[in-house]
């Protein structure tokens, strides 16, 4: 079986709620070499800049070569601007760096019974169901997913923007793997809704 190259990923979470398991992911990627970690901590970015100049910092200086995004998905993730300045950031072109593959993983504290592959090779984790349904009305994804932030739900609701979703407790190394590489082969076709304005406080 043909090796699949690692891929440099940036992993978007709320430092002061999820920081373990970013950290465990982080470490779990090393450990069964599954993906290179490009994620920094952002630091400060002045409330006065225009959006523009923010989307272009976190592009191109902190998302840096990525070329996959993943974000862990908690409690209060949906509510923090600076989650929403690095997904959005993730979905455009940049001057340097272009836009990139998008995974979410919810944590146990936001676990749903629901999940949402966007490949067929990914439906075969859940070999029990043998139904799938294309869901088209927003409150139903809300339903689904109550702390899924906004953006997320925009390019759910789209057919051509390929976002997987997976429960923290249903990864495992090979479905990771496989997650990863399929949004890094899919990120050039990604059409992504954009039309959101960048969140300017936290909620």
């Amino acid at each position: 079986m043909e090796e699949i190259p690692l891929h440099k990923v940036f992993i978007s979470f709320h430092h002061a709620n999820d920081q373990w398991y970013k950290d465990e992911l982080v470490r779990w990627g090393k450990e069964y070499k599954v993906f290179i970690d490009g994620s920094v901590d952002l630091g400060e970015i002045p409330d006065d800049w225009e959006d523009q100049k923010i989307r272009e910092y976190i592009r191109d200086e902190h998302l840096r070569d990525t070329t996959v995004t993943i974000l862990l998905c908690g409690i209060e993730t949906k509510n923090r601007k600076h989650i929403d300045w690095e997904l959005y950031s993730s979905m455009i072109d940049g001057k340097i760096n272009k836009k990139s593959g998008m995974i979410v993983i919810l944590l146990p504290s936001v676990k749903s019974q629901y999940y949402t592959c966007a490949h067929d090779n990914e439906k075969d984790f859940y070999p029990k169901t043998n139904s799938w349904l294309n869901i088209t009305e927003r409150s139903e994804y809300q339903r689904r997913y109550p702390y899924m932030p906004e953006r997320i739900i925009d390019n759910l609701l789209s057919n051509s923007a390929y976002i997987s979703v997976i429960n923290w407790d249903d990864l495992t190394a090979g479905r990771l793997e496989l997650m990863i590489e399929n949004a890094y082969k899919y990120r050039s076709v990604c059409k992504y809704d954009l039309s959101r304005p960048m969140k300017r406080r936290n909620s």
